[in-house]
């Protein structure tokens, strides 16, 4: 079964991203993310996160399973360029073109037909509920929270409300 996500207007040249998204074609999702971890590209970080996009939209709308997915096309195209221009000599402007990328990722499933089990919402909120009990029972020892209150109420003392001040401004 197929996955697709998409990511338009990168404002990086698509020559660029090319060079990244032909170095992870055809890998597993967690080989993919590895190698773009240690990228040094600028382009590699959106790459990552349009993966991350793709493998939760096969997650959550077909239950499939993060480790069986491959990269099967990753597709980078030209989106429209932002027409500047620049001061040259003489009085001459000179043009300069500020292009940008539209990426295009598939996934599919290495063995096909392997699923997540499908939970439905009351067994998720029965499990939620028994963790929640059994929590309940564990109790935090007193003197911890007196010494985080004091603690709090120094750093408060030690700036004399210019933090107040500081995050109270709005910014520009």
């Amino acid at each position: 079964m197929e996955v697709k996500a998409s990511l338009n207007n990168l404002r990086i040249n698509p020559r660029k991203v090319r060079l990244v998204a032909n170095l992870i074609r055809g890998l597993d999702f967690e080989q993919a993310k590895n190698q773009l971890n240690f990228m040094i590209k600028r382009s590699s970080s959106p790459i990552s996160k349009l993966l991350d996009s793709a493998a939760a939209n096969a997650e959550n709308n077909f239950n499939l399973i993060r480790s069986n997915l491959y990269i099967k096309e990753i597709t980078v195209n030209e989106g429209r360029k932002l027409k500047r221009f620049k001061a040259k000599g003489f009085g001459r402007a000179m043009p300069i073109q500020k292009k940008t990328s539209h990426i295009n990722v598939v996934f599919d499933e290495r063995v096909p037909g392997l699923k997540q089990e499908v939970r439905s919402k009351k067994e998720e909120q029965k499990s939620e509920e028994a963790m929640d009990h059994n929590h309940e029972h564990k109790e935090e020892p007193k003197f911890k929270k007196e010494i985080k209150t004091e603690s709090r109420q120094k750093q408060s003392d030690l700036f004399g409300g210019l933090k107040k001040r500081m995050f109270r401004r709005k910014s520009i």
